[in-house]
Formats: C-alpha cells, sequence, structure tokens
C-alpha cells in the first residue's frame, strides 16, 4: 500500500465521518474534499473540478428543470391529487402507489429524473394529508433505485455490465432481462417499507399539524357564502351580449356581483377579469355572487336570457386556480373610510370584489353595497390572484391580514401541461431510443419547455438544487484518485482471491457485498465498470456461466439503499426528507440484507450455473 494510497482512503473515511455526524453539511464536505484532495499530488486542481463538466451533474440540472415546469404547469398537482384520490387519507394505499409509479416510470427514464420530477409531487401530498415528508421521501428513493433493476436501460450501470458481456463474446441480456429480479425485489420492498417507515417518525414539530392559513372552506363557512354562487351562460339574444359592463351596471340594479367570465378559445376555456370596459358575448359563462339576499336567481336569469349551469364546487372553489380570496383591514390611512362598498369601485381600483364584510367578531349579513366603511372593517376580496398578491404592496388603504392556503398551490401556466407533456415525452423517447446522449435529450427538453413558455430562465435557475449538485461533484474525484493510486486494484485482486476456492452461491454473495460496499464511495456506474470484469473473471475461475455473475452486479449497483451519498438518488431527497446519514444506514442496510438474498436465491434459479 503506498502513501498516496494511505492518504486518499484517510481523507475518504474523514468524509465518510463528516457525512455521519453531519457536521458540517454535506455539500460543505464536498467542498473540503475538493480544496484538500489536489494537495495529495495524486489529482491535480482540474481533474477535482472536472465533476462540474461531467454529463451526469449537467444531466441533474436538467431534469430539475423539467421536474420544475411538470409543477408550474400543474401536471404534478394532478399527478399528486390523482394519487390522493385512490389512496384516500391511508398513507399505507398512498406509499404502495407511491412506489409502484414511480419504480414503472423509472425503469424507462432516469432514476434520478423521476425522483426530481416527484420531490415536488410528494411534498404536496404531505401538505395536503399531513403525512410528515420523511416518511414518504425514502420510499420515493427505494423505488427509483429499484427501478433501475426493471429494465436494462433502467440505469447506466445495467448498459455497462451488458456490454462488458458483450465485449467477452457473450449474448447480452435482452431488454425486459433483469425484469423478474426487479419485480421480486419490488414487492418486497414495498413490504418492507410499510414496516420501515415506523422508523422515519416525524421530528421537530413537523409532520401532522395543521396548516397556519385558513383554506378557502374556512371562509366560505366563516362568511355564509355558501348557496350565493351561480354559473350562468349568456344565451344567443341576451340583452347582455354586446353590452359592456360599464353599460350594465348590473351590482346597483340588480345586486349581482360578476366575479370571473370564463370564455372559450382555440385551447379551452380563459378566465377575464370582470373589468369596466369588458364586452360580454354570447356563450360566455358568467360566475355570480348574488350579493343581495333578496335578489331572486329565476328573475335574473329570465331578465337577462342567462342559462343556469351546474356548480361542482362551494362558491367556485373548484376555481381556486383562477379564483382566490384574501382577507383585508381598513387602517386609519384608508382613504377607504366613510364610502360604501359600491363607491368604493373596488373592481376597478383593485380588481377585486367584495363578497364580505366583519365588523368585529361576526360578519355581516345583508345588502352590504350600501354600507359605509369604517376604520378596522375586515373585507374578504374575491377575484384573480394576481390581483390579490398586487394588494401586499399597497398597505395605506388595505393591510392584508390573512391569504389562503390555497395560494401555495396555485400554478403558474395550468394552460400549458399539454406542452409540458409532450416536451417530457419527446425528452423519454430520445433517451429510451438513444438517438442522442441522455444529457443531450434533457437540454432538448429543457429548451423545448422555455420555448413554450413552461417556464423561464429565472425560474430554471432557481428550480435547480444547487447544494446536491455540488455534493456529486465534490465526490465525484475520490473515483480518480482511488484508481490512480491502485487502491481499486487492490480490493479486486483481493476479491479473486477470496473466492477462488468458493462455491458459486457464495462467490455470488462475495460479489454483490463486494459491489454494495464499493458503491458506497464511488458513483454506481463507475461500480459496475470496476466489477463487471471482476465477476465475469470469478466465474471464468470457477467454471461457471457468466450471466448469472454479471447480473448480480447489475442488481447490487442498484442496491444503494445504504447512506445519503451511495446514489444520487438518496441524495436529492435528503434536504425535503429531512435525513440524517443514520436515518439510510438504519433503513438501508436491512433492505440491501433483503436485496442480497433475494440475488442469491433468485438469480441462479433463472440464470443456471
Amino acid at each position: 500500500m503506498t502513501t498516496d494510497l494511505v492518504l486518499v482512503l484517510g481523507l475518504l473515511a474523514a468524509a465518510v465521518a463528516m457525512f455521519a455526524v453531519n457536521r458540517p453539511r454535506m455539500d460543505a464536505v464536498a467542498l473540503i474534499v475538493m480544496a484538500v484532495l489536489p494537495l495529495t499530488g495524486v489529482i491535480g486542481m482540474e481533474e477535482a473540478l472536472a465533476g462540474f463538466s461531467d454529463p451526469n451533474v449537467v444531466l441533474i440540472a436538467a431534469l430539475f428543470v423539467i421536474g420544475e415546469s411538470l409543477v408550474r404547469t400543474g401536471v404534478a398537482q394532478r399527478l399528486g391529487d390523482w394519487l390522493i384520490s385512490r389512496a384516500g387519507r391511508s398513507e399505507t394505499r398512498l406509499v404502495v402507489l407511491l412506489m409502484l409509479i414511480v419504480a414503472g416510470i423509472g425503469s424507462v427514464m432516469s432514476s434520478t429524473g423521476v425522483v426530481a420530477i416527484f420531490i415536488p409531487v410528494v411534498l404536496r401530498i404531505a401538505r395536503n394529508t399531513g403525512i410528515a415528508p420523511r416518511r414518504l421521501m425514502m420510499p420515493l428513493s427505494v423505488a427509483a433505485l429499484i427501478s433501475g433493476m426493471m429494465t436494462l436501460v433502467g440505469t447506466a450501470p445495467n448498459l455497462v455490465v451488458n456490454g462488458e458481456l458483450v465485449r467477452r463474446g457473450f449474448e447480452g441480456f435482452h431488454f425486459f432481462g433483469i425484469t423478474p429480479f426487479g419485480l421480486a425485489m419490488l414487492g418486497l420492498a414495498v413490504g418492507y417499507m410499510l414496516i420501515a417507515r415506523r422508523w422515519l417518525a416525524p421530528r421537530d414539530g413537523e409532520g401532522d399539524a395543521p396548516p397556519a392559513r385558513p383554506h378557502l372552506s374556512d371562509w366560505i363557512e366563516q362568511y355564509g357564502l355558501a348557496d350565493r354562487e351561480y354559473r350562468l351562460r349568456v344565451a344567443p339574444g341576451s340583452p347582455l351580449a354586446g353590452k359592456r359592463l360599464e353599460q350594465l351596471d348590473l351590482r346597483g340594479s340588480a345586486g349581482v356581483n360578476i366575479i370571473a367570465i370564463e370564455r372559450a378559445g382555440r385551447l379551452g376555456s380563459r378566465f377575464l377579469r370582470p373589468a369596466a370596459a369588458t364586452e360580454l358575448r354570447s356563450g360566455d359563462v358568467l360566475l355570480l355572487d348574488l350579493f343581495a339576499p333578496a335578489v331572486e336567481i329565476e328573475e335574473v336569469t329570465r331578465r337577462f336570457a342567462l342559462e343556469k349551469l351546474p356548480l361542482s364546487g362551494k362558491y367556485f372553489s373548484d376555481r381556486s386556480q383562477e379564483i382566490g380570496m384574501a382577507e383585508v383591514m381598513l387602517p386609519a390611512t384608508s382613504k377607504l373610510i366613510g364610502k360604501t362598498v359600491l363607491s368604493a369601485q373596488f373592481r376597478s381600483e383593485y380588481g377585486l370584489t367584495v363578497v364580505g364584510l366583519r365588523r368585529g367578531a361576526a360578519p355581516r349579513e345583508g345588502r352590504l353595497l350600501d354600507e359605509p366603511l369604517k376604520l378596522g372593517d375586515t373585507l374578504l376580496l374575491v377575484g384573480p390572484w394576481k390581483a390579490i398578491r398586487r394588494l401586499q404592496a399597497d398597505r395605506r388603504d388595505l393591510i392584508v391580514l390573512d391569504l389562503p392556503a390555497e395560494l401555495g398551490e396555485v400554478v403558474p401556466a395550468e394552460g400549458r401541461a399539454p406542452h409540458a407533456l409532450a416536451a417530457l415525452a419527446v425528452t423519454v423517447f430520445l433517451m429510451v431510443t438513444g438517438l442522442v446522449p441522455n444529457v443531450q435529450a434533457a437540454l432538448i427538453g429543457c429548451l423545448m419547455l422555455g420555448l413554450l413558455r413552461c417556464i423561464d430562465l429565472d425560474g430554471a435557475y432557481r428550480a435547480i438544487h444547487w447544494q446536491t449538485l455540488v455534493l456529486i461533484v465534490g465526490m465525484l474525484p475520490f473515483s480518480i484518485a482511488l484508481q490512480r493510486t491502485g487502491g481499486i486494484d487492490l480490493a479486486a485482486g483481493a476479491l479473486a482471491s477470496l473466492t477462488g476456492g468458493a462455491g458459486p452461491h457464495l462467490a455470488l454473495a462475495v460479489v454483490f457485498v463486494a459491489t454494495a460496499l464499493l458503491g458506497l464511495f464511488i458513483s454506481n456506474t463507475a461500480t459496475a465498470v470496476l466489477m463487471a470484469p471482476v465477476a465475469l473473471g470469478i466465474a471464468e475461475a470457477l467454471q461457471a456461466s457468466p450471466y448469472p455473475f454479471a447480473m448480480t452486479v447489475a442488481l447490487a449497483a442498484s442496491s444503494a439503499f445504504m447512506t445519503p451519498v451511495s446514489s444520487p438518488v438518496n441524495t436529492l431527497v435528503v434536504g425535503p426528507g429531512r435525513y440524517g446519514f443514520f436515518d439510510f444506514v438504519r433503513v438501508g442496510v436491512p433492505l440491501a440484507a433483503i436485496a442480497l438474498a433475494v440475488t442469491v436465491l433468485l438469480v441462479p434459479l433463472l440464470l443456471p450455473f
């Protein structure tokens, strides 16, 4: 063992120790490694920084952007809603469905990309269900790793092992050659995670506490808004068609507030903010609030030739992507004090409509349009989210007291969900077919998303989790240093001599353990590159078939469950799940043992020696 190798191993041990105690944080450890490793003389500074140009690092950054675009366009939200609708309030069903979906999608695209896409989905599910993210993020990462065992293209190590077989003159694995082992492992992992999640209990007050902000449904109940809402379509021949709202004065003459106007377009309906100059058209759908209790809806529909349409949510709560609410108060400096709700012209001034007024503890009932406003009055406003956000800049006339929890779920570009899915489909197609390298496919997808206005440049930069990229980049130089100092060759030679006289089953177990342990320190792709020739050499020495040994390396390379730095998949969920180093050790080591048992028992049955 050379002095250089001792230095590299010492630094590696120090890095692992800092990871274990989580002091300093992981990306800071990576920066320390990049700064100190060149001081050993084993690698230069350029090589220490080479990870920033590594295609996999660029690929991960691009996949963060793709994942964010799916959030901004509402795709992630709808997927999360589907999961919640299927699972209900059952955490068990949620974990099962989440792991099955992630493993299925990850079988045809990058597991790292799947995690980047699903992190915002899982966080939203956690918020809506009150389940701590800690109990969902670990199943997400486990399923993503197992997705690499589902198909030949599920992860890079599979392709590395397959290529080594072909180079030695053997026939490679077919597309679904690894699938039976992956399905068995997935089934066992789902059952295991249902038990192991008890080790991921919430901490630091995380989890089941209700959100601090009220929901729209709370205000609808408090202000008695239910049964005041209607959806009415402007029928052909209606006296409203062709008229501007300022000409109609529906609030003053009929006690009707138009909350929003839904107008059909080429790519679906769009919502318009009602303004004085807005001209109504035949076919427009009006979302109305009948402010005056005495107003009869039948009289309104007959008088203006309107067609009543069904409602699917209390007081337009099903339209929370377009229509929001805000509770505001009148300060002493407000110019609105003394004016009536009608004369204050909230819609013209702020683009919002007053639908509730509270003076003291209880909301006021009756006709509010002619009610003079007083100091300290609390108003409930409804209208577009853009107008609500603008209120926060005006503290002279209105002070925003509260905003609903739904504000955090508003999708900036919901109408572009089909565009985002199209860009994702192109990216996945390019990755599956191999027409271009994966990183190029991801960059093409990002450019398409920008061109289709699913995400802007500022949003793309914010979407990238830079701490994660620094952590990955900082650990990559160890692979170069270990190879250059002979550390890898030393380990491979020792393994070959250890298994020289062993039986094939024990040899498979040793190959699996060695591959999994090596994967703790270097990427699983590099692990496969180093271990595939060793495993095939052991098979040759035992005069056994190379296929079970090659499959063992592929399965072990995807069993990187044991530490947060074993795989980028694990690293991605550390922050959102608020995990420490030993959370992965506690959950991952038993799961790796299960993977070892599946490999040693099942591989020889399907791929005989």
